[in-house]
């Protein structure tokens, strides 16, 4: 009698924020600390098919998470999206393109299976159909704007070196902002994002934090800011000479400074009897360079008192007058620091 066919099962994806999917396996692989080759082993999966994941190219089996939640006291991320089997197929061409995609899956019913059989029926819908399609501009790559050096740019610099950052392992950039506060702020950064590159970013939001992210992925753009001086990575952040050769570019710089890493606080203090409070303003970073920079720029432009503090991390200016000037010279685009001024 002949043994009746195993049915596969398709398990539903989980789709982690950009990132994430990566450090949730390498936070895994230390709490088991185990070999990647061994982790692989433990989870039954191939080594390969773990890279993969890692590399975040594929989205991971929701049955595999779990697995990976279960045996390495892992908690699973809440901001993370459940989809249904092959659902890239009808939102189109995540995987080799829409027209291909669709044509597999209506022909053949999935993916999986004998990898030799699906080959050989590959193979012959090529000949009979495939290579007759005009293929002309499906895997077209995105065109990107690459503008000129401005102070729309040099603010975009000084926003990225505030709170963005570009990925090492991916294809891609982010900013991370407040999703209570700077809620405004995200809307002009999105809309500074599509005026020099022409790109809509995606927007994620954090469950678990009240954090926002707007994230762009196009290696061409990456490629492109490292060249006007950003680097990868968490490494030291530095201020572009093409900025810090030209005063206006400097000054649209450190208003995307300011409006991420910078603050607007009130000092408070006792004088024979009577209290007194105004305004100050801060810049924090953890890079030196930043640092420096910033305060000798704030030197170089007239104002009196710039202040670095004791611990090398911050720039304050003080003075009345220098926190008024700042306001008529430089100003605020984020919302935030604005309502904290004026109230």
């Amino acid at each position: 009698m002949m043994a009746k066919p195993v049915k596969k099962v398709y398990r539903k994806r989980v789709i982690f924020p950009p990132g994430e999917q990566r450090q949730f396996l390498l936070k895994a692989l230390q709490n088991l600390n185990l070999s990647w080759a061994l982790f692989a082993e433990k989870i039954r999966v191939h080594k390969r098919t773990l890279n993969d994941w890692k590399r975040e190219e594929y989205s991971t089996p929701l049955n595999i998470v779990k697995k990976i939640s279960r045996i390495a006291k892992l908690e699973i991320p809440e901001d993370i999206k459940i989809k249904e089997p092959f659902w890239y197929v009808y939102k189109g061409a995540k995987i080799g393109g829409k027209m291909g995609a669709i044509a597999c899956f209506e022909k053949y019913g999935s993916y999986g299976g004998d990898p030799e059989y699906r080959k050989k029926k590959w193979y012959e819908w090529w000949e009979k159909k495939g290579k007759f399609i005009d293929r002309r501009g499906l895997f077209k790559r995105r065109l990107i704007k690459k503008p000129t050096k401005s102070s729309d740019l040099a603010e975009f610099i000084g926003i990225m070196l505030g709170d963005g950052s570009i990925s090492i392992t991916s294809k891609q950039f982010q900013v991370d902002l407040n999703k209570a506060n700077e809620k405004e702020y995200q809307k002009f950064v999105n809309q500074l994002i599509k005026k020099l590159f022409g790109i809509n970013p995606s927007i994620y939001y954090r469950r678990t934090s009240n954090g926002t992210r707007s994230v762009v992925c196009s290696s061409e753009l990456c490629d492109y800011l490292t060249k006007l001086g950003l680097n990868r990575g968490k490494g030291e952040k530095r201020i572009p000479q093409w900025i810090l050769k030209n005063q206006k570019y400097q000054l649209a710089c450190l208003r995307g400074l300011m409006d991420t890493d910078g603050c607007v606080f009130t000092h408070h203090y006792k004088v024979n009897g009577k209290f007194y409070s105004y305004k100050k303003l801060a810049f924090k970073s953890y890079f030196y360079s930043l640092i420096k920079s910033v305060h000798d720029f704030l030197k170089s432009i007239g104002f009196r008192h710039p202040r670095i503090a004791k611990n090398l991390k911050e720039v304050r200016i003080e003075n009345r007058e220098d926190v008024q000037r700042y306001f008529q010279l430089i100003g605020f685009h984020n919302p935030k620091n604005l309502k904290r001024y004026k109230n």
